[in-house]
């Protein structure tokens, strides 16, 4: 029998490419989603999950839950046996975070120690965390290898990945286991010291992001402790960069205006993931032009997200 994985905001977008390859993987996902970003289909189910069940054939079991919801987290471990949980669900943008501090700790914070309680009473110790390039706050070098300091955080949401993963880590101390729409582009800030100006950062194909989270679980099965992975493509690309390259796959002319920094942000970021390959056999395949080619035709299918009603593909 396949194996039972909890992903907590599943219904997101990074969130269900990682269940599309969890069962590819031969996994059962068992998918929770309070909706806060993701959109609602048919029969109150994602629409990312009810178009992966139509793609792939298949029935994915999804129930809405709020990881703020105690009793409602522990009624559903008690109707199953989880393997293992991978926990994408919070609040996720850094400009909002500066400007709602405050909201980022109770639900990013909050809804954390309930999963781990929850998960502790269960007996479930087999965790992988989807944090951030933001605990390492502005780089002292780059790329950023997992030997590079934390905890520098240049905004809230940056240290709610922090201390969510310093709360894991001192769990696993303890327990000893392991565990189109727009007129115009804002360019957030052109006079960092950069290549170009505007801020540089490791993007990564989102398949390549999923398929990473799936080889850090099945390492999982040598107790490797608590272990931090870099998950990137070891290449930082500027904005203007990105622009350029939406507009080669694109074929459009992206209009853009130089807006004022935002509040949080860095100059560059980017990982060094050789650790990554070393010991979980993994690494990034696609590349910047593979990654715009993608998201445009997803985009030009999807225009308006998954609120549209076209595939997904």
């Amino acid at each position: 029998m396949a194996q039972k994985v909890l992903v907590t905001g599943g219904g997101g977008y990074i969130g269900s490419h990682c269940v599309v390859e969890l069962i590819e993987a031969g996994f059962c996902p068992v998918v929770i989603d309070n909706f806060s970003n993701a959109v609602r289909g048919e029969g109150d189910v994602p629409e990312s999950l009810r178009r992966i069940e139509k793609i792939l054939d298949t029935s994915i079991e999804f129930h809405e839950l709020d990881l703020l919801d105690r009793p409602g987290l522990e009624k559903l471990f008690k109707q199953h046996s989880f393997s293992a949980v991978m926990h994408f669900a919070g609040l996720k943008a850094v400009g909002e975070s500066v400007e709602q501090p405050l909201r980022y700790y109770q639900v990013n914070l909050t809804a954390t120690m309930n999963l781990l309680e929850v998960m502790q009473t269960h007996g479930v110790h087999n965790l992988v965390f989807s944090s951030s390039a933001t605990v390492y706050g502005d780089p002292q070098r780059l790329p950023i290898d997992e030997q590079h300091p934390v905890g520098g955080c240049t905004n809230p949401y940056g240290k709610t990945k922090y201390f969510i993963e310093e709360m894991i880590m001192d769990q696993c101390k303890a327990e000893k286991v392991a565990i189109g729409r727009r007129k115009h582009l804002n360019v957030f800030g052109n006079d960092y010291d950069t290549i170009d100006g505007t801020g540089v950062r490791d993007y990564i194909h989102v398949v390549d992001l999923a398929k990473g989270h799936i080889a850090a679980l099945k390492k999982l099965k040598d107790n490797c402790g608590c272990k931090v992975y870099n998950l990137g493509t070891g290449t930082g690309y500027s904005v203007l960069q990105m622009v350029k390259a939406m507009e080669k796959a694109s074929g459009i002319e992206i209009m853009y205006l130089i807006a004022p920094r935002r509040g949080g942000d860095v100059a560059s970021c980017y990982a060094d993931p050789r650790l990554a390959e070393k010991e979980l056999g993994w690494k990034a395949d696609f590349n910047l032009e593979r990654m715009c080619k993608d998201l445009w035709r997803w985009q030009s299918k999807n225009p308006t997200g998954f609120t549209s009603n076209g595939p997904s593909s």
